[in-house]
């Protein structure tokens, strides 16, 4: 066992490793690189300067094994006649999909190649909000359906095929890898599991590379008939306020939570496989002509649109309650208050802004003050606290992995926790030149409840002149930017406190 290998609740196993090549190498998983550009994405995208841009938050144990019928093996002749398809998705109960990885994106694909016809199905779900943590779970699964090669069954070339996965991870097991000096790996023994298909064993892989990759998983193969079964179960976790691009706080599934999962998922799928076989007696499957995407007995989940922001008709009170003093950051201000309801979050928006002030000789200046609070309530109406917390929670994470670095047109200044405002609070200081305004805010963040408010001062000067995204616009000095928004927060905070 790792030494660093952080203990994770048997209940509730943690985030999203990779896939090693397929003899046990330290290859980066191929999928790694574009969801870090993703990832990239989401931050800048999240990233806009608050005075012009509103913005919303980003969006279990192991049963016991029960016994499978093995499969008779009798037969000495491939099948010859072709059939169905295998639903790989099919075979795992909706429940358990649900315990494993909350969300998942589901994806099927079958393919046939000289040897064998492949099936296949993944669950997927790398931004699991939990607390102040994001998860990250997979499941991947692949059925392969063995063809007779000369004098051999289909049934035969599937038993060769099964010794071969387990010489490997017995060879695995006590092999000693060249590794780097940043790279660390550990690999367990194998694990039989009885009374599945024809035989089925467990592993558990755990590996650490440099800054950047540190991920575990269980690996466990079965054989059915000719039929050949692979199942890998990821988990991890890493803290959101975690630098990004590093495995800074990263921990990893252990070994015990792999080998109690992947042993009960191996399960469900060697069932699955014996009862399409009983179905379907010396029969080879057929691929799907494409590939497809999820099955109706376990649905991927579809986008549902944000709800657009609904303008209304005057000012809420407590906005009200503090126009004077935004008129007196934001002279001349135009003013819009605006509502939204996503789920149990209830938004609401109020801006002053004015796009002209003089600025001095031959110049002018953009300044816009914006509160933003999101009210949580739970099913019965109630305030919910913990909803709030969370909410905070990532926002804070995700403003503390971009602190102090700057990617594309978007600086992000040092984050400061900040005592006695609210229940806890964060500042941060932006600067953004790209799209149609550049602009610089000084950005509060405030829990207090159930409530997370958001006050966001923002402005720059340029030549009258000049376009508002032009290079020579000055961005508004950090300490404005501060001490106008913390100047609205907290008469806002006073509001919230007379009761408006």
């Amino acid at each position: 066992m790792p030494q660093d290998q952080a203990a994770m609740p048997p209940t509730l196993p943690p985030t999203n490793p990779p896939v090693l090549t397929p003899d046990g190498g330290s290859k980066r998983p191929a999928w790694m690189m574009p969801t870090l550009a993703a990832a990239l994405v989401v931050l800048v995208a999240a990233a806009g300067v608050g005075a012009f841009l509103l913005w919303g938050p980003e969006d279990g144990g192991g049963g016991g094994n029960p016994p499978v019928a093995r499969t008779s093996g009798e037969g000495t002749a491939s099948p010859s006649a072709t059939g169905v398809s295998v639903d790989v998705c099919s075979m795992l109960p909706k429940d358990e999909a649900d315990r494993l990885v909350p969300g998942a994106t589901v994806e099927k694909r079958s393919r046939e190649d000289d040897y064998t016809i492949n099936f296949s199905c993944n669950w997927l779900n790398n931004r699991i909000s939990y607390g102040e943590y994001w998860r990250s779970r997979e499941i991947d699964v692949k059925i392969n359906q063995h063809k007779g090669e000369g004098t051999k069954t289909g049934r035969a070339m599937a038993q060769n095929s099964y010794e071969a996965d387990y010489r490997g991870g017995k060879y695995r097991e006590t092999a000693k890898p060249e590794l780097d000096p940043d790279e660390k790996e550990y690999i367990s023994p194998v694990k039989d599991i009885p009374n599945v298909g024809d035989g089925a064993f467990a592993q558990y892989t755990w590996r650490r590379s440099g800054k950047l990759l540190w991920y575990a998983y269980g690996t466990a193969y079965a054989r059915v008939g000719d039929m050949t079964i692979e199942v890998k179960y990821q988990a991890g976790q890493q803290r959101k306020d975690a630098a990004i691009l590093s495995n800074e706080t990263a921990q990893a599934v252990t070994e015990e939570n792999a080998i109690r999962e992947v042993s009960g998922l191996i399960v469900h799928f060697a069932k699955g496989v014996a009862e399409w076989q009983r179905k379907h007696p010396d029969v080879l499957a057929q691929a799907d002509p494409t590939p497809t995407a999820t099955t109706p007995s376990t649905p991927a989940p579809t986008a549902t649109p944000t709800p657009s922001p609904t303008v209304l008709a005057s000012f809420p009170a407590e906005c009200a309650a503090v126009t004077d003093t935004a008129l007196k950051l934001v002279p001349d201000a135009e003013t819009r208050a605006r509502g939204t309801q996503v789920g149990d979050d209830n938004q609401t928006e109020c801006r002053w802004l004015n796009r002209n002030l003089p600025a001095g000789e031959g110049k002018i200046k953009i300044r816009s003050a914006l509160i933003t609070v999101h009210r949580f309530t739970n099913r019965a109406g109630a305030e919910d606290v913990g909803a709030a917390k969370d909410f905070y929670a990532t926002d804070r994470g995700r403003a503390k992995g971009t602190a102090e670095s700057t990617i594309g047109f978007i600086t992000w200044g040092k984050l400061t926790d900040i005592k006695g405002l609210g229940d806890e609070a964060f500042k941060q200081y932006v600067q953004h030149r790209g799209g149609d305004v550049a602009a610089s805010s000084g950005s509060y963040v405030i829990r207090k409840g159930s409530m997370v408010i958001s006050v966001d001062y923002s402005g720059h000067q340029r030549p009258e002149k000049a376009e508002m995204n032009a290079p020579n616009v000055e961005m508004m000095s950090e300490k404005e930017g501060f001490e106008s928004a913390l100047t609205l927060a907290k008469a806002y905070l006073a509001t919230l406190s007379s009761g408006g």
